[in-house]
């Protein structure tokens, strides 16, 4: 196979991994979403957790990282499971109480709060035609929230501020080694989590659950072990300047479900909210394309 050919089937695997882990994480919210109604949300974390690490654990059995797990606990995973577990738990608790369309699609304004703090941390050179479309995707996500004379939507503002650590998140990853196996730092963050939501739900309190309960948390911990795999595994094929704007298939998953399961129809406002915040994603995704290429042929 040539060069360009072994290059596009990579690209085509990465594109069909970068769905499936989508579709996986919206599977998942769905999932833990409708056993919200049942559960308190830290107890339901908790639970969810002890599972997801479990499987995760397995699969480093599995992959034979278990003699490398010391490399789990280095500082800078560590800080990461933390930030991570942070975040988990504050999307999880908005995503309970708003509906689902609109969590993801804050939730995916990630890649504007990553442009800036590359830009003001790591002094990334950002032009006026990128910081117009951060601006863009900033009002698109104004627009999703909606902020009232009313009263602030509370939840909505605790999505927003998820979001922002998952962008922290991002930045701390670029300091972890490339040694570490992305399993090991998975399982990090997943142990990690299990962790502080048992300790919230000690304060928040316990209720009885069966079988259903389970059954939709076990389900629900496959879905998010998957998208973990194939994130994991798009990131590791193709180009990611191609493979990134996929991320945004999982918004379509996401007003799907909302619709058929919850009954939930965006109004005007937040459709053009999603509208310009997944154009102003794209078109930074486009920018940044057109960048390496210009380099590449320098």
């Amino acid at each position: 196979m040539s060069g360009h050919a072994a290059q596009a089937a990579a690209n085509r695997r990465g594109i069909l991994y970068m769905c499936a882990a989508m579709a996986g994480f919206v599977a998942n919210d769905a999932l833990v979403k409708y056993a919200s109604q049942s559960l308190p949300a830290a107890q339901l974390i908790f639970l969810r957790g002890v599972m997801a690490t479990t499987l995760v654990l397995a699969v480093a059995q599995g992959l034979g990282a278990m003699p490398r797990i010391a490399l789990a606990a280095q500082p800078q995973v560590m800080v990461r499971a933390c930030v991570d577990a942070v975040a988990t738990l504050m999307y999880l608790w908005a995503l309970f109480h708003l509906p689902m369309a609109n969590a993801i699609a804050i939730n995916l304004s990630t890649p504007i709060f990553l442009s800036i703090f590359a830009a003001v941390f790591l002094r990334e050179q950002v032009g006026a035609v990128r910081w117009a479309a951060i601006g863009a995707g900033f009002l698109g996500v104004l627009l999703i929230i909606q902020p009232q004379s009313q009263g602030f939507n509370a939840f909505a503002l605790l999505c927003l501020l998820a979001t922002i650590l998952h962008a922290v998140r991002d930045l701390l990853t670029r300091r972890i080694p490339a040694s570490t196996p992305a399993i090991l730092i998975t399982l990090a963050t997943a142990a990690t989590i299990t962790v502080v939501s048992g300790l919230v739900s000690l304060v928040q309190g316990w209720q009885g659950f069966g079988a259903r309960e389970l059954g939709l948390l076990g389900l629900a911990s496959v879905f998010l072990a998957c998208g973990y795999y194939f994130i994991i595994s798009s990131m590791r094929q193709g180009d990611m300047s191609l493979t990134a704007p996929f991320r945004y298939s999982g918004l379509l998953l996401a007003l799907v479900l909302g619709y058929l399961v919850w009954g939930d129809v965006p109004n005007t406002l937040a459709w053009c909210g999603i509208a310009l915040l997944v154009g102003s994603g794209l078109f930074m995704l486009w920018c940044e394309r057109l960048r390496v290429r210009r380099l590449a042929a320098s």
